[in-house]
């Protein structure tokens, strides 16, 4: 099956799987609201699950947040590999993988934004045991020795700062127990998959417990690069993690972690979903390949991809309780190293690649001290500190077949149509030598060095924040609760960029002017100097092309240098800081709760909420940034000559070519109401909320083909809900349903990429999607032996993938959206025997479902579109031994 464009075919298809999914499917473990961990003693045969999402255990009943939870058990059962896989059991998280395997979305409710820049603050927090983990790069480790997951919707800031505005993702793993005991596990399956993991677990002594996990994992690639005869696609990646648990007294609990994770891959695949004119034309001319299926799985690359990721740190949690109150210190520091090399044409054909190799360090500190009296009020006080320093080393290569690549798209306007590829080729390098000669330049220059351009961008980011919330009980079961949250960020970025192109630093307006006036006008002042008539005759002259193939108008009266403009890959832009701009942010922001929360009865729950988010400036660490229109006014075609004075422009700073565009965006500032209702009864239980969420300023982050254009949104809103239920009908069977409901909206957002957004619908957002699974497990007598058989049913209803692309929809006015409609079935069966052996099967898209995950415009490709397919059926088999 697959799903590329809208249609009914794909609404037909949903309401078969989901007729079948309300009988069949279901999951257990995964609840709404709530968190637990097997270190929390629930009864085995409890459906009570205890939560931290307000960093206080409770049930999720009594947890008056929207919040998911899927235990471990859950993710061992159902074979979730990472967080990738996690978006199937929890219908408002959506995760993707685009161009690395390390760039990662993480999206809630809608909101979200690309991790394949790292200026770009998170939305989106993910925390693991406490830690916050600043980039996704350093989140994608392999989930092991999970006690739980926590998927928290809508804005957290008052507990969780500034990285929080769009909800956040807690990871739980298991604590060190002072019983001996562990588990291995080995699955192989399909594409040669071989998955390993173990625990272990023990005591050191009367009051300090150890534990030791480790995962190993690779696979065969899913694609192939044809040319090359290379795999693509694959996994190959291992994880370890140390814990200590100190006890000196029955008052203070000391853990210690020491984690670890390495990746070395070749990702991901790519194909093409149109092919354009310069793909089909100028790529084939130079002997290129390029894939022209979209589901065939063919690559064709003039590389082999590198994808390597190094991700460890350390981290302290300390717990002392005296009384009443709990005094809680989380340390931690981070490293990740990232780097790749990727051809990013994505054509075998020689033209760019492009690498990066980046570093994050990460100091975080965190104290908070919680009440626990028996009177009407308690509360919880605490502060963060967070320190980061952040940097890239990249660059972008000439290719041996970049030149004639250029060639064939100079001579497009001077041959008739059909001419044959090489005679274009040669024609065009006429044409580029001539323009060389004429320009000054050494013949054989423009595209002739090694690499287009080279950059070295850095932040420093430190934040500082107080947060607090005070619980008043002023009768049994009715609690009001108001929380507050300061946070003071600020950065430091520098942005060193040099484009090597000769190319890319002559203005083409202001070297026709120089050529028309005989070299009397070389400079800005001189032709300033001219006469106003003068200057508009020389500028309207220096921005009219040339006729096609002969056509009026031809030079003098028309500029025949216009031409190479689209052969312009990577202008340059002043270095920053600089003295018109600092390379500095500073924000800070209050945000706040307030919320009132009934228990009706022993049974039911309700909730109603208000609460305001923050996120922080982002800095634009990519080839697209350019300095603020207050800074900077370009001239008639990026003329300098032309001009007028500006800051940058009087402070000797304007390079060739130079726009404008944004440095950083500012913070965003999110808002949402919220009224939640939660029951629970001996066999089935449910939560629902119903929410009006929105963000000002919403940091929206554009891929235009070799960079980003970051800019703030306006304000970006959505109304819906969420219910989820679960249901144990009969001895051993388990049923959970769950959907969201988004109504996502640009509320305003006049200045996009693509033009006026305001008032659209937000793409990528499904209006609808849905969980849902079936869990029974058969026993075998008194014998301790079961069979757990599990199925679940994961769907997306048919959306556009985006808004449209920068280049490709807005040619055609923003027509032609790509779409995507998700339908995942996945199925496991295990059988437990009673000595610690379990052997079971599972198959993940088990209908291998085909669908497009994200699309972005060719690059230096015009009319080209390409884009992500989803993982295709994997099926293995699993052996576990517990001990």
């Amino acid at each position: 099956m697959r799903s590329t464009i809208t249609g009914t075919a794909g609404a037909y298809r949903f309401t078969l799987l989901a007729g079948a999914a309300t009988f069949a499917l279901g999951m257990p473990g995964v609840a709404f609201a709530q968190d637990e961990g097997p270190e929390l003693d629930a009864p085995e045969s409890s459906n009570v699950i205890i939560v931290t999402a307000s960093k206080r255990e409770q049930t999720l009943q009594e947890t008056p947040i929207a919040v998911s939870v899927t235990s471990g058990d859950v993710i061992e059962t159902a074979q979730i590999r990472d967080v990738l896989d996690l978006q199937t059991v929890v219908p408002s998280l959506r995760v993707s993988q685009l161009q690395t395997s390390s760039a990662t979305t993480f999206i809630i409710r809608g909101f979200g934004n690309g991790d394949n820049n790292f200026g770009i603050e998170p939305s989106v927090g993910v925390f693991i045991d406490g830690v916050f983990r600043s980039r996704s790069a350093s989140a994608l480790s392999d989930l092991n020795m999970i006690s739980r997951v926590e998927v928290l919707n809508g804005p957290q800031s008052t507990l969780f700062g500034k990285n929080a505005s769009a909800g956040v993702i807690s990871i739980v793993t298991k604590e060190p127990q002072y019983e001996f005991g562990g588990q291995v596990e080995a699955v192989y399956g399909n594409f040669n998959q071989v998955f390993l993991r173990g625990e272990v677990t023990g005591p050191i002594s009367d009051n300090i417990a150890w534990s030791l996990d480790g995962t190993y994992q690779q696979r065969d690639g899913i694609g192939r690069i044809v040319n090359l005869d290379e795999e693509i696609n694959n996994r190959n990646r291992w994880s370890t993690r140390g814990q200590l648990l100190i006890e000196p007294t029955t008052d203070i609990k000391i853990r210690l972690i020491a984690d670890y994770t390495n990746i070395d891959e070749i990702c991901c695949q790519t194909s093409n979903l149109v092919v354009g004119p310069a793909t089909a034309g100028a790529v084939a001319a130079v002997g290129g390949q390029f894939p022209t299926d979209f589901f065939s799985f063919d690559n064709f690359l003039n590389v082999v991809p590198v994808n390597k990721n190094e991700n460890y740190g350390f981290s302290g949690q300390v717990d002392w309780s005296l009384g009443n109150l709990t005094f809680t210190s989380i340390t931690a520091y981070r490293e990740l190293r990232n780097e790749f090399i990727q051809d990013v044409d994505f054509t075998s054909a020689d033209l760019t690649a492009e690498g990066r190799d980046q570093g994050v360090d990460t100091f975080t500190q965190e104290f908070r001290i919680t009440s626990d009296f028996d009177g009407p009020l308690n509360f919880l006080l605490g502060g963060f500190y967070f320190d980061e320093k952040i940097r890239q080393d990249s660059f972008l290569t000439v290719g041996n077949d970049l030149r004639n690549f250029a060639a064939f798209q100079a001579a497009a306007p001077l041959v008739p149509a059909g001419t044959p590829g090489a005679a274009q080729v040669a024609v065009g390098n006429q044409v580029l030598a001539g323009a060389e000669t004429g320009l000054g330049l050494p013949v054989g220059s423009i595209f002739g060095g090694d690499f287009l351009s080279r950059e070295r961008f850095s932040v420093d980011n430190q934040s500082w924040s107080i947060f607090g919330t005070v619980d008043f009980e002023p009768a049994d079961g009715l609690v009001f609760t108001a929380g507050f949250n300061y946070t003071d960020d600020r950065k430091q970025f520098g942005l060193d960029f040099a484009a090597l192109d000769p190319l890319a630093n002559i203005n083409l307006v202001d070297a026709f002017i120089v050529g028309a006036t005989g070299g009397t006008v070389t400079n800005r002042a001189a032709f300033q100097a001219l006469p106003a008539a003068n200057q508009q005759l020389l500028l309207g002259l220096g921005t009219t092309p040339c006729g096609a193939a002969g056509a009026p108008p031809q030079a003098p009266a028309c500029n025949p240098l216009l031409g190479l403009a689209a052969l312009q890959f990577q202008t340059p832009f002043p270095a920053v800081p600089n003295a018109v701009e600092d390379g500095r942010t500073q924000d800070d922001q209050l945000t706040y709760l307030l919320r009132v929360a009934y228990q009706v009865s022993n049974e039911l729950n309700v909730y109603a909420s208000y609460a305001t988010g923050f996120k922080a400036s982002s800095v634009n660490l990519s080839r697209d940034s350019r300095p603020l229109a207050t800074d900077f006014t370009a001239g008639p075609g990026r003329s300098t000559f032309g001009a007028p004075a500006s800051p940058i422009l009087n402070a000797g700073l304007a390079v060739p070519n130079l726009t404008t565009g944004t440095r950083f965006a500012g913070p965003e500032k999110a808002e949402v109401y919220e009224i939640g209702l939660k029951g629970q009864w001996e066999g089935v239980g449910f939560n629902l909320a119903v929410f009006d969420q929105s963000i000002d300023g919403f940091q929206s982050l554009a891929f235009t083909g070799l960079g980003f254009a970051l800019q703030n949104a306006g304000q970006q809103s959505v109304r819906g809900f969420e219910f989820d239920t679960t249901i144990t009908p009969t001895e051993g069977l388990v049923l959970t349903f769950a959907t969201t409901y988004l109504d996502s909206v640009f509320d305003s957002f006049p200045g996009s990429v693509l033009g006026d957004l305001t008032g659209q619908r937000v793409g990528g957002v499904p209006e609808w999607a849905i969980a849902t699974s079936a869990t029974y497990t058969h026993e075998f007598g008194s014998s301790g032996n079961k069979l757990i058989t599990r199925v679940d049913y994961a769907h997306e209803s048919n959306t556009d993938i985006n808004n449209g692309l920068p280049t490709f929809n807005r040619a055609l006015g923003n027509t032609q959206i790509f779409a995507r409609e998700v339908n995942l079935v996945n199925a496991a069966m295990t059988l437990a025997l009673d000595n610690g052996l379990e052997i079971g099967a599972f198959a993940r898209n088990l209908l291998n479902d085909q669908f497009v995950t994200t699309v972005f415009d060719g690059v230096a490709q015009a009319g080209t579109v390409s884009g992500y397919p989803n993982l295709p059926r994997t099926y293995g088999g699993v052996i576990r031994f517990r001990f």
